[in-house]
């Protein structure tokens, strides 16, 4: 399925499903896997064709996705996590890509960008677009894109929130009916 205009997004936050780290093989810039290489040796990556890739588990997950608890977590945070996962699943263009241009153009700081998403990504809430990501998000996203912002608050997950969330769920425990 083609990536779809932003216009057609409510909103988006990262839940830390890990489905986007278990489905995609990462491609790596030569500057990320540099980076990557000089912490964690050669190994955690794999050669390509023309690219290098993060490694992948036998199960096909990111070598650096990690359970904790209910959620599943990059350990490649900051300046070691690469872009292509920073971006995911937004896509930023400075020409329109895959149709909808009218819905998938952007403009920031006097620039047209054309942005759009993978509906594949369970984390996205469709409808008419919020303020939020009018606003915080897709600027986000687009100053990671220029490479002008490293720290994410809105273009991933919000793991204290979703901790706080998994931590206040009732557990249902069976009842269990005894006879005497």
């Amino acid at each position: 399925m083609h990536p779809i205009a932003w216009r057609h997004i409510n909103n988006w936050q990262c839940i830390a499903c890990g489905i986007c780290c278990k489905e995609y093989d990462v491609a790596l810039r030569f500057n990320e896997w540099i980076n990557i290489i000089k912490v964690y040796g050669i190994d955690v990556t794999i050669p390509g064709l023309n690219k290098v890739f993060l490694r992948r588990r036998n199960d096909g997950s990111c070598i650096f996705l990690q359970k904790l608890g209910g959620l599943w977590i990059c350990t490649l945070q900051n300046s070691l996590k690469p872009q292509a996962c920073k971006l995911w699943p937004f896509k930023i263009y400075t020409h329109p890509r895959y149709g909808q241009e009218k819905q998938a153009v952007f403009e920031y700081n006097g620039r047209k960008f054309y942005i759009y998403v993978d509906p594949n990504c369970i984390g996205i809430r469709w409808g008419t677009p919020s303020q939020t990501l009018i606003e915080k998000t897709i600027p986000e996203f687009i100053q990671i894109a220029l490479g002008h912002n490293q720290t994410q608050h809105y273009s991933t997950a919000n793991i204290n929130k979703l901790v706080t969330q998994q931590l206040t769920k009732p557990k249902i425990i069976p009842l269990q009916i005894v006879r005497f």
